[in-house]
């Protein structure tokens, strides 16, 4: 910003423009110290970390060392035995609209048309019919599935489904988004749409983002953040920064050089732990 700039900031300007960058820098989620223990052993332990508003954190990692177990915490369908998990500052104590599960699953009601499915959590919640279809439209034109509205989900191909689902979780506006390898049944290509689409809309919606897979291209792809979870030391992770340009959703940051590098890292990493 010059100087003139500068100078044409009001002190009220200014004082607010300061409590944005405050309300943006205050983590929207905080695990401190969590532990959940299961059948007499740990399955988390000591697990510590915290996210920000509009992030996105992809978490990689073996089978068995806790990934899909923080996230139902995180969701509210498990408790931690110990330490202390957070959203908004408020701890943790069950499922609620300010988080939204997108599963592996498609997780669609097959008698359910596209639009009575994406508007099913505003039915629940009370909300008028003309309320519902208006959000029902608008979720479904977001995530790119305007004129399928009245079909349902056996005319849909996966990654249709895959989008139905994901404009469903949206049409209740959570704060955070929950997504556990939602991608892992689609074809290649498709997963690679999805992934971009994805970063599409944390951008229009500020959605904040927790996302589960196995592959370290999509991790990379999406993440600001990847948290990659040590193999035997519950708890333990690796945290990567990626840094690459925008548009985030460009297909060209698969052959960034920055892209190319981070995945080097993760993937020695992996193979370090593994040995």
């Amino acid at each position: 910003m010059d100087m003139s700039s500068s100078l044409a900031l009001s002190p009220q300007s200014l004082s607010q423009k300061a409590a944005d960058v405050a309300r943006s820098a205050k983590p929207i989620l905080r695990f401190d110290q969590v532990g959940l223990e299961y059948d007499g052993r740990d399955v988390l332990k000591d697990l510590s970390f915290s996210v920000n508003r509009g992030e996105v954190i992809t978490i990689l990692g073996p089978s068995g060392c806790g990934k899909t177990t923080m996230l139902n915490i995180v969701a509210g369908f498990l408790q931690p035995s110990s330490g202390l998990a957070l959203v908004n500052d408020r701890e943790i104590a069950g499922p609620g609209p300010d988080r939204g599960v997108v599963f592996q699953s498609y997780a669609l009601f097959d008698w359910m048309s596209v639009e009575d499915n994406i508007a099913f959590s505003l039915r629940c919640g009370g909300k008028s019919k003309q309320e519902q279809l208006a959000v029902a439209t608008e979720m479904a034109a977001l995530v790119g599935l305007q004129g399928f509205e009245k079909s349902f989900p056996y005319q849909l191909s996966g990654g249709m489904r895959q989008r139905c689902g994901l404009a469903r979780v949206l049409a209740a506006h959570p704060s955070v988004m929950l997504m556990d390898e939602p991608f892992a049944a689609v074809d290649v290509q498709t997963r690679e749409t999805l992934q971009e689409e994805i970063l599409r809309i944390k951008t229009e919606t500020k959605c904040t983002i927790i996302f589960i897979t196995h592959s370290i291209d999509e991790a990379v792809f999406l993440a600001d953040r990847v948290f990659l979870m040590r193999k035997g030391r519950l708890g333990a992770f690796d945290e990567f920064v990626v840094d690459l340009p925008e548009p985030r959703g460009s297909a060209d940051n698969r052959l960034h050089p920055e892209f190319l590098s981070i995945r080097e890292k993760i993937y020695r990493t992996m193979r370090a732990d593994a040995s």
